[in-house]
């Protein structure tokens, strides 16, 4: 069975999954396009759930859709100069980046979630959410309308990500220096506000707080005790401390069983964020005539809880892997029949149920493209077995001929072009770039022929 690092355990435990499994995982904040950082975490979630599933275990998501909360008053009000300058209101702005979210897990192979609530939906849920608090003595309201959650009510605070509540400052918290709060640290559930982002309730007219609409979303839709619960590292503080305050305090034990998270990705060396000018979305890719699993390949590469530089180098030969894995299988489809290679496929189950351990999963499936001694129908099996988990369409080629990739075709009618005029050194540089595409070329009396390697 699966096991997985808890990072409010600290240490790797093994998920008791039964029967059927829960799932709850952060979902985007959609006022603007995810980049590929973003759907990295998401990808965490997915092979959780594919491992589990190849196991038989049913698993049942939930992933929220942030279009409220999560701003600050200033925020709120670019929001809404955005919506009004694109002359639409900020629910429509907030579809068509999810749409846009929605389009790009689907084409990263990332299964949907059973359910997908949206904040600006679920507002009452929050509402009732709230006032269990407030009522069991868990948060607080004041005149002006807002509503904090008194976090000394919850001794246990910080065991996610080892911050102390003795040991926080001021300074740790954005609207920290508050005079309306009982204690520094306090957060808010309820802000007064008016606006189209604004509701009524018993304390005012305001929008939720952010962190509790995931603790309001999982508890409705997963129940009082779920198994998972994932999300970016950055999510550890204050979010997911937060999440659980309010979600153990409403419903008096602990909620969720395991905390999973995911580290952060880089792009050449440096952190992927707007505010750096340093955003690749999933559409710059496919610009690129990338297939866009390449990025999903390019992930798998490396251990989820491992930090990951992404270049344009890697992505590109994750394309050719992709491409001659493809290839390969669509020629072992042509071979007899075998049973698939039970070695390297147990090897390689074990490494997905290893704390995801999907680089060395990889390693072994190279080995069998590598091994003579498989026969082509068992590795034509075990590709397709595995790819259940990896979910990198390797059955794409099959019945079709094969596709170069972009810019080979103009390489070869240079190179042969070249060997007409008998420039060797030309034809020779040009078979190494077509290598490099994974393009393998062989001359013959009757010209050249090509390949994928």
């Amino acid at each position: 069975m699966l096991r997985i690092y808890d990072t409010r355990a600290r240490q790797v435990e093994e998920i008791a999954a039964g029967r059927a499994l829960r799932i709850y995982s952060c979902g985007p904040t959609v006022y603007r396009h995810a980049h590929v950082g973003n759907l990295r975490t998401y990808l965490m979630s997915d092979l959780i759930r594919r491992v589990l599933e190849l196991r038989r275990v049913r698993v049942l998501a939930c992933r929220n859709i942030t279009d409220v909360g999560h701003l600050s008053d200033e925020g709120v009000d670019k929001v809404v100069a955005q919506a009004q300058a694109e002359g639409r209101s900020v629910r429509e702005l907030a579809r068509s980046y999810e749409d846009a979210f929605v389009a790009d897990t689907a084409t990263l192979n990332l299964r949907p979630p059973e359910h997908s609530p949206r904040a600006s939906e679920t507002i009452e849920l929050m509402v009732e959410l709230i006032a269990k608090l407030v009522e069991r003595g868990h948060a607080y309201a004041v005149p002006d309308g807002s509503v904090f959650f008194d976090v000394r009510t919850f001794p246990t605070y910080g065991e996610i990500s080892g911050n102390r509540l003795d040991a926080l400052k001021p300074a740790h918290r954005i609207d920290a220096v508050d005079s309306r709060k009982r204690f520094h640290a306090d957060w808010s559930l309820w802000k007064p506000a008016d606006g189209e982002l604004s509701w009524e309730t018993p304390w005012g007219r305001g929008f939720p707080g952010w962190h509790v609409e995931c603790s309001a979303m999982s508890l409705r839709y997963l129940g009082t005790s779920f198994e998972i619960h994932t999300g970016g590292i950055d999510l550890r503080f204050p979010h997911h401390e937060d999440e659980r305050a309010q979600s153990d305090s409403a419903a008096g034990h602990e909620v969720v069983r395991h905390w999973v998270h995911g580290e952060h990705l880089l792009f050449d060396g440096r952190k992927m964020a707007k505010s750096t000018g340093n955003v690749v979305l999933l559409s710059d890719v496919v610009a690129a005539g990338l297939d866009p699993l390449a990025v999903r390949l390019a992930f798998l590469e490396h251990r989820y809880r491992q930090q990951l530089n992404l270049t344009w180098d890697t992505l590109r030969a994750a394309d050719r892997t992709l491409r001659r894995w493809r290839s390969r299988v669509a020629g072992w489809a042509e071979s007899v029949s075998a049973p698939m290679a039970a070695d390297h496929v147990q090897r390689m189950e074990a490494a997905f149920e290893d704390d995801l351990d999907t680089p060395a999963a990889l390693r072994i499936l190279r080995e069998l493209e590598r091994e003579e001694s498989v026969p082509p129908g068992a590795k034509f099996e075990a590709f397709l077995h595995v790819d259940q988990v990896l979910a990198l369409d390797l059955s794409k080629e099959i019945g079709r001929a094969p596709t170069l990739p972009p810019g080979a075709g103009e390489l070869l009618t240079t190179r042969e072009r070249a060997r007409e005029d008998q420039n060797w050194d030309t034809a020779d540089r040009l078979r190494d770039e077509l290598a490099e595409l994974g393009v393998r070329v062989s001359d013959t009396p009757d010209g050249q022929t090509w390949s994928l390697s």
